[in-house]
């Protein structure tokens, strides 16, 4: 999972996963402090909230999942691979946990 700020990407999101099954490090660690940072500022909600909203819409595999700062928000877009092969993208807003997209990924 990554941040992307004006283009910029950082690895905030994947050090989130990272973080969830066991891989650690100093890029790890700095871009778990900044996700933490967000969430505690009231900025974003907790991952778990956006998989938990996403799991419910659609069931299978989470092959991606990034944290993105566009037009002045956070988004939270996930990538989601289905039992029929067809991989879904989800966009959520990081804040309020609104769905923003629900599409076929191309």
């Amino acid at each position: 999972m990554t941040i992307k700020r004006n283009n910029i990407s950082s690895r905030v999101a994947l050090v989130m996963v990272a973080s969830m099954i066991g891989i650690s490090g100093s890029l790890a660690d700095s871009n778990h402090n900044e996700a933490r940072r967000l969430k505690e500022a009231g900025e974003i909600l907790p991952l778990e909230e956006i998989i938990t909203k996403a799991r419910k819409l659609r069931t299978g595999h989470i092959l991606e999942i990034e944290l993105e700062h566009e037009h002045e928000r956070y988004i939270y877009e996930l990538e989601i691979l289905d039992d029929d092969g067809t991989v879904w993208e989800l966009e959520y807003d990081a804040k309020s946990g609104e769905l923003i997209k629900n599409r076929q990924d191309d």
